[in-house]
């Protein structure tokens, strides 16, 4: 009779087993591990000890004894992708991105329990093995009817060139002095621009009429734990067309940040709303040229800190415009390419007193932004502070010479391939401010303006990297970068900034 049962239960086990795979098509496991070894020096422009770095997320690096610093980090995400039926597909991205063994600094006034561990106060930090959730979705198509595809869940949203939409990686805590939030997928890293995460947690609408399709997205980013109404939720539609000829295609879009999560004391409204409009286009007049253009207008309303004295409207713009030329690429056996690329983001003039004008605000509000042309500049102000521009307290745009806002830039480009598994790529970042900027007193509250420094050229990055394809899977990659300011605008800290990158990944 046990026998018999065991078989029973046996049978039953198999058939459950068997029914649940016939309701799965296929399923499909790949993942990917990059590892780093990072060294960098002055990023706050200052060459003092303890200057090299200054990241307020949750730096695991509190006690610099160098203006230099070196660290490994790395990422590791693995991918289950599966077909349910011929219209359902499901994705799960599980990540772990961490510092090597970085140590909390316990060692304060008040605690001297932990000095005698031979590590002067330091303990690891276990949080760095947590896993964190990168993708979670599913995707069902021919919705209802065959043009509509829905996608819900945790996801990727990357619009054009990723110019308004494209990285979830926005800098909560600004306004308490704070530069950067604990970023996800297993504790803090040291170099948050480098992160693997970059999701939303979306619903996002696909109707396909080729060669028209539209997009419509709603995203949560911001859920208020006290209050209902001071979340945080991104609105949007994106409309493209693929012509025939010429390679050429074009896109109107319309994101709205619909943003209440800065609290206020005082009688006027929480919000700083932003409805950006843009349209993007790219063409090829010719087999070996490519030219690209992107424009967009801001507006809404502005609340730069809980201390704000009046309603502010918001006006801001912004373009991008490139053009990559391919002439002598089929001619020459290294494959050379040459690409120039014009970026403006609208600046505000100085106030008086931020908190008591009441003006048009026209600074540009970077959105959710996910390209960027140079490894040092473009995250000043992101993650990232300069020692003559430091963090102003309660302010939401917390960095004055921040790099999204207030800029022109200009990028030359150039790649070699010297042999099939060989990329060479550079480029030569110069920037500009539209208008002047203001250096905070230690007292940014109270005393808004210390000094005005006159708008003018800010400095010069160049960027060079050789990535090498060991395998079809297994890649080297080794950067460096300098990034060289300008002492009209960086007075009394203009030490030049740089950063060496090598790294490996592989994917499977």
């Amino acid at each position: 009779m046990k026998f018999l049962r065991v078989l029973c239960v046996l049978a039953l086990a198999a058939f459950v087993t068997a029914s649940a795979y016939a309701e799965t098509q296929s399923v499909k496991v790949s993942g990917d591990l990059t590892i780093r070894g990072i060294y960098r020096d002055a990023y706050t422009l200052n060459g003092a000890p303890g200057e090299g770095l200054l990241i307020a997320a949750a730096q695991p690096r509190t006690a610099v004894s160098e203006a230099g610093q070196s660290w490994f980090m790395s990422a590791a995400e693995i991918e289950i992708d599966a077909d349910l039926t011929d219209n359902v597909q499901t994705v799960i991205r599980l990540a772990n991105q961490r510092d090597w063994n970085v140590g909390d600094n316990r060692n304060i006034a008040s605690n001297t329990t932990l000095a005698p561990n031979g590590r002067g106060g330091y303990l690891f930090d276990n949080d760095q093995f947590d896993i964190g959730v990168d993708l979670a979705y599913v995707t069902l198509k021919d919705f209802i009817y065959s043009p509509l595809t829905l996608t819900i869940g945790r996801q990727d949203l990357w619009f054009g060139k990723g110019f308004i939409i494209g990285a979830n990686q926005q800098v909560y805590g600004a306004g308490t002095g704070n530069m950067a939030n604990n970023i996800l997928g297993g504790g803090s890293i040291s170099a948050p621009e480098y992160t693997a995460i970059n999701s939303f947690d979306a619903i996002k609408a696909v109707l396909d009429y080729d060669p028209w399709t539209i997009t419509s997205i709603y995203s949560k980013i911001f859920e208020a734990a006290y209050q209902r109404n001071d979340d945080e939720d991104l609105w949007g539609t994106n409309v493209g067309y693929k012509f025939d000829a010429y390679k050429a295609e074009a896109e109107g879009y319309w994101f709205y940040k619909h943003d209440k999560s800065i609290d206020r004391f005082g009688p006027i409204k929480s919000d700083n709303n932003v409805h950006t409009i843009g349209l993007r286009g790219s063409v090829d007049p010719i087999d070996v040229m490519t030219v690209n253009l992107e424009g967009a207008f801001q507006l809404g309303e502005y609340l730069g800190s809980r201390l704000q004295a009046f309603n502010r409207d918001r006006v801001a713009y912004a373009l991008d415009a490139g053009a990559e030329w391919r002439y002598w690429t089929d001619k020459f056996a290294w494959k050379p390419k040459l690409g120039v690329e014009y970026i403006l983001y609208s600046g505000n003039e100085p106030e008086s007193n931020p908190l008591t004008d009441n003006g048009d605000f026209n600074g540009w509000d970077p959105m959710f932004r996910g390209k960027f042309d140079s490894a040092i500049r473009e995250f000043i102000g992101r993650y990232y502070a300069t020692q003559d521009y430091p963090v102003r307290p309660n302010m939401v745009q917390s960095i004055e010479d921040a790099s999204f806002t207030n800029q022109h830039q200009i990028v030359l480009i150039g790649s070699l391939q010297p042999i099939e598994s060989l990329l060479l790529k550079g480029n030569v970042n110069f920037f500009w401010l539209q208008e002047d900027l203001t250096t905070q007193m230690t007292n940014a509250v109270l005393n808004p303006n210390n000094r005005t420094t006159p708008g003018g050229y800010l400095g010069t990055e160049i960027d060079l990297q050789a990535t090498w394809d060991y395998t079809e899977d297994v890649s080297f990659n080794v950067l460096a970068a300098w990034f060289v300011p300008d002492a009209g605008v960086y007075l009394n800290n203009n030490d030049s900034a740089s950063e060496y990158v090598g790294s490996v990944k592989v994917s499977f």
